[in-house]
């Protein structure tokens, strides 16, 4: 059963989705936060109305990031969270996109949405439309790939060492020094079953020793 803050919240999910016909594509709340997923090319207007309306007044940027979702068309969510502080209410505004499609940048309503949306490009390759300077922000200039997508190798594509005999620091491919293992055999969860502790080598799984 829905708490009464959550039919709270609800309610006026459905009136900013009333007051903004066709904008917002869904309505939930959880953890006493409201949450709309907002079409892309209706975004901006969204987020004014949010902004500007004495209803509302969310006029405190708080964070953006994204969240992947590989195996969707519209594989990420880009995430905004706002704050009211005139009426003591923060806002989720999700809006889903793909790849290569460029989400509106929020820089024009909010400044302090800057760097937010270049470290959302850095590791998860959203582009945002409209923003003065998006480039990377965490990672080299050089940088391949974005490491906070999810089909992203653990080991990245390259690694980065300084050269003695160079004297400088120099990019290679990813060289493992050895092949993968799983150092279990001291385990005190695991325990030795399958093999004889170091040391135990003379004695047998069974308890005989070799002779």
């Amino acid at each position: 059963m829905a708490s009464e803050m959550d039919t709270g919240l609800k309610q006026t999910g459905e009136a900013i989705a009333a007051a903004l016909p066709g904008a917002v594509s869904r309505v939930s709340s959880g953890y006493d936060e409201l949450t709309l997923t907002v079409d892309a090319d209706r975004l901006i207007e969204t987020i004014t109305y949010l902004r500007d309306d004495p209803a509302h007044l969310y006029a405190c940027f708080i964070d953006l990031t994204a969240v992947d979702y590989p195996a969707r068309p519209k594989r990420f969510d880009v995430v905004t969270h706002l704050l009211s502080p005139k009426h003591n209410r923060r806002i989720r505004i999700k809006v889903e996109t793909d790849g290569t499609t460029p989400v509106p940048s929020l820089t024009s309503l909010y400044p302090g949405a800057d760097w937010y949306e270049r470290e959302t490009y850095d590791l998860f390759g959203i582009m945002f439309a409209g923003h003065p300077d998006l480039r990377r922000i965490l990672t080299d200039y050089g940088f391949d790939g974005h490491p906070l997508r999810k089909d992203f190798p653990m080991t990245g594509y390259v690694e980065v060492r300084y050269d003695d005999q160079q004297k400088r620091v120099v990019y290679g491919p990813v060289q493992l020094t050895q092949e993968f293992r799983q150092f279990d055999f001291l385990s005190p969860w695991e325990g030795a079953i399958d093999y004889a502790l170091p040391g135990d080598e003379k004695a047998s799984l069974d308890g005989n020793s070799k002779e």
